[in-house]
């Protein structure tokens, strides 16, 4: 509304200014004055245009939507499980909120006619973050708008960062730290990790078979796979599975059904 009425005045009055034909300062003043009056009816066609805005869980969310078209709203390493808003019973006070499955964005459109001047509602993420939004209605084209919020990379390149086997005063605290990454299945700084399969060996009725390999300066961590071929429930003991030189041992299902599988984890020292 207020660039409505500045766009008529500045017209008005520019009109006005130009036809001043023997003072030229009057006219150029005019003929600017014409110009912004255009700039004012045509911004708010094109108020509203993609926007990438910085979020954080719980905070709100300050955008602009489309009036007259389709708003996406698009999480940048996220995806939206639901969203929340009231319905007021009234068409011309309702707005449309579409969770678009594939994706997870959000699509956002109001009606004809639509009374209020921003769209309220919240958004949850499928990484647990909820989002507050209060949209603005602004243009007439088709809006896009990401959403970026640094917990997630955080979160990302702390999950990818390779494990790091903290100084332990002793081989044994070193030894229970890589098994720790192990069963992660994490990458370890100072460790050449192989994934690598070689022939299955049995135990009575347990093939045993390793299929990865962490070998460092001095100690080597391996991650094999047990497979009970018996008929009889078997009860896994660290001396089936790992010499009695092993610094660390762990089993992850102890009790081994007949056809189930189980990994466990044993780390010694180089050379034995």
């Amino acid at each position: 509304m207020t660039a409505t009425i500045y766009a008529f005045g500045s017209a008005a009055l520019g009109t006005v200014l130009a036809s001043r034909t023997m003072c030229w300062l009057s006219r150029i003043a005019g003929a600017a004055l014409i110009a912004l009056a255009v700039f004012f009816f045509a911004a708010p066609a094109f108020a509203a245009s993609d926007q990438t805005l910085m979020v954080a869980d719980g905070a709100q969310v300050s955008c602009t939507a489309s009036a007259k078209d389709l708003t996406r709203i698009s999480l940048v390493g996220d995806e939206f499980a639901g969203v929340s808003k009231i319905n007021t019973g009234n068409p011309s006070d309702d707005f449309s909120v579409v969770n678009e499955p594939v994706r997870g964005d959000i699509y956002l459109s109001v009606p004809e006619g639509f009374n209020r001047q921003t769209l309220s509602f919240f958004g949850t993420s499928k990484r647990g973050y909820v989002y507050k939004f209060a949209c603005r209605i602004a243009g007439d084209q088709a809006v896009q708008v990401f959403l970026s919020n640094p917990a997630i990379a955080k979160a990302d390149a702390a999950e990818a960062a390779p494990t790091k086997v903290a100084a332990a005063s002793t081989p044994e605290d070193a030894a229970v730290s890589l098994v720790q990454a192990m069963y992660a299945n994490k990458s370890v700084d100072g460790y050449e990790l192989r994934q690598r399969s070689l022939k299955p060996v049995y135990v009575g009725d347990l093939k045993v078979q390793m299929i990865s390999e962490y070998r460092g300066e001095t100690l080597t961590g391996r991650v094999l796979r047990i497979e009970n071929k018996g008929t009889q429930e078997k009860v896994l003991t660290e001396a089936q599975v790992a010499p009695a030189s092993a610094l660390a041992v762990s089993i992850a299902e102890p009790k081994l059904a007949p056809g189930r599988v189980t990994t466990a984890y044993l780390v010694s020292r180089n050379g034995n």
